[in-house]
């Protein structure tokens, strides 16, 4: 028959453990509330990113880069863009930013880059914006203008012009991307069965909306990220790095094409973590 054990023999042995754990018991207890708090605050504050479709395009091209983000444990919201007017777009996307509580990261694609300028203007809860092969208009210039400040753009020639009827009566132009061309115009790069898809849900745009001047300019107060697309055939490579470097933002290049979420949804991800994080 084994000896019992004496009752210092298990205080010893108790006191040894708890030594070799650096404490007399506390690795047994539970967190206290202050040691839970840090954690608590961070996800108070982590933003909700906001991402904000262009011409040509629709929420669906954030597919992948929405994924990414939630991987990192982010609230992502991506509403559809009317592209009927800058003044009416940017109205609506301000009207859903009203909507979402805390702190924002706002991301704009393409036309989308223009909405998001006038959208956050005093907009508190915006911190940063993050233009993905976008406009970063100055007050007073539209998006048309601003592709013909550099050549490279064959936008032009890749669209057509279609009609749809005005609320109060006559008609309204619209262009969309020839669904020939769509995947060298706009995915050059993208798989060739993905970008026939694109092609086909692709949403046209008011012409007026690339004719409106930009009434705002909400990146000379906010922090911005600007990812150049050295591919790109719709903004000239030129004009998205001189309007980048005009703003003064953190800027990356990525040999990629106008569709650059859909393309290289990882550089574009990564970029607006980079933001979110200095919205923490």
């Amino acid at each position: 028959m084994n000896s019992p054990i004496s009752r210092r023999t298990v205080a010893v042995s108790l006191l040894a453990g708890a030594a070799a754990l650096g404490t007399t018991g506390a690795a047994f207890a539970a967190p206290s509330p202050a040691a839970e708090e840090p954690t608590h605050r961070h996800r108070q504050i982590r933003p909700t990113i906001v991402l904000i479709h262009g011409a040509f395009a629709d929420a669906s091209s954030w597919s992948a880069v929405v994924e990414r983000l939630q991987r990192q444990g982010h609230q992502v919201l991506a509403p559809a863009l009317p592209l009927r007017g800058l003044a009416s777009d940017a109205a609506y996307i301000r009207s859903f930013l009203d909507s979402v509580p805390g702190p924002i990261v706002l991301v704009g694609h393409s036309y989308g880059g223009a909405v998001i300028s006038v959208a956050a203007a005093d907009a508190s809860r915006v911190k940063a914006l993050v233009y993905i092969a976008a406009f970063v208009p100055d007050i007073g210039e539209s998006a048309l203008e601003l592709t013909a400040k550099y050549p490279g753009s064959t936008l032009a020639q890749a669209t057509s012009a279609q009609y749809y009827p005005l609320p109060g009566g006559g008609q309204g132009e619209e262009l969309i991307i020839k669904q020939e061309l769509f995947r060298e115009q706009f995915a050059a790069g993208v798989p060739a069965a993905t970008a026939q898809v694109m092609a086909v849900g692709q949403r046209p745009i008011a012409l007026a909306a690339l004719q409106e001047k930009s009434t705002a300019a909400a990146w000379k107060k906010l922090p911005s990220w600007c990812l150049v697309a050295t591919e790109d055939r719709n903004i000239p490579p030129a004009a998205l790095q001189w309007m980048a470097e005009r703003a003064r933002a953190h800027t990356v290049r990525v040999r990629a094409p106008h569709a650059v979420a859909v393309s290289d949804p990882g550089p574009v991800t990564e970029l607006i973590l980079r933001a979110a994080r200095s919205a923490c």
